[in-house]
């Protein structure tokens, strides 16, 4: 209590101790104060209180002399509004724009999956209500990634072609070493003698396990042989012959069973890369240039 004496007369104010939220004991303060804490939103009905005079700490709501107070919402100071959150841009639009060209590593598999989160990233993005934002680099995504998926064939195309023809050239001159194979075989059982030019795929055959090897698998399939044979080794001593590793033995040419001659022969188109497979008595194998089929030795 404390009294106050002014003009000759005397009030008497009752003072409160509180409670805080921190577990502290505050006061004494007057009604008036504790009201404004109400109003400021520093106390509220379950705050417990005492009069000073008194020893029991009750809630604020149980005080009747500030159930007006109460009543009031609390007012807080004018506060600035909170910053924007910056929008960030969305990672899978990024991932979208970096997959695409990765297809042609990928053979178009990163590609399709660059469209995919774009198309994903895009849906994202309009419903994020501002917080993404990214909505050109999915767009560019999806357009990167869809013209990779679509020049694919036109990029793989050749590729598949280069390695078709390498194919084939590596096919066509293991036909040609079997056939010098043949050869060897058809002369150790013949006094070492070359099979005859009239019918040389005719005396080989037997040591051919299968016919295809007397096709090349660029040629033409009409055709049961593509490869000649070089008429000057007809029947003659394989021990006769000077320069077996410069010395024609089988060569590529147009088509034909038991075909035999010497550079008239050759084929008219090059079936790999610009040469033609020529074997050589001595057994090796080679892709001739167009440029060397002049100075090939036909003469043993």
């Amino acid at each position: 209590m404390v009294l106050v004496t002014g003009n000759g007369a005397s009030i008497l104010f009752t003072m409160y101790k509180i409670i805080g939220a921190d577990g502290k004991e505050y006061g004494p303060i007057t009604a008036n104060q504790l009201r404004q804490w109400v109003t400021q939103g520093r106390t509220n009905a379950l705050t417990q209180v005492r009069p000073e005079a008194e020893s029991e700490w009750r809630p604020l709501g149980t005080l009747s002399e500030f159930t007006d107070a109460l009543a009031q919402p609390p007012s807080f100071p004018n506060l600035p509004p909170p910053a924007p959150v910056p929008a960030r841009t969305s990672g899978l639009a990024i991932a979208s724009l970096i997959l695409g060209p990765c297809g042609i590593l990928s053979c178009g598999i990163s590609s399709l999956v660059g469209i995919i989160l774009g198309i994903v990233s895009l849906t994202q993005i309009s419903k994020s209500q501002g917080r993404l934002k990214g909505q050109g680099l999915a767009i560019a995504g999806i357009i990167v990634s869809a013209f990779f998926i679509l020049m694919m064939p036109a990029m793989m195309i050749p590729a598949f072609a280069k390695a078709r023809a390498k194919a084939q050239s590596i096919t066509c001159m293991n036909n040609a070493k079997q056939l010098a194979v043949a050869v060897v075989i058809h002369a150790q059982a013949n006094t070492n003698s070359c099979p005859p030019a009239a019918t040389w795929c005719d005396a080989i055959q037997p040591e051919i396990s299968m016919t295809s090897v007397f096709q090349c698998p660029a040629g033409d399939k009409t055709h049961q042989s593509h490869y000649a044979y070089n008429a000057k080794l007809s029947g003659l001593n394989l021990d006769d012959v000077k320069n077996p590793a410069q010395t024609v033995l089988f060569f590529e040419t147009d088509g034909g069973w038991n075909l035999s001659g010497g550079s008239e022969l050759l084929p008219r188109k090059m079936r790999h890369n610009h040469g033609v497979v020529v074997g050589f008595v001595d057994g090796h194998v080679e892709v001739v240039p167009e440029s060397r089929l002049s100075q090939l030795q036909w003469e043993p």
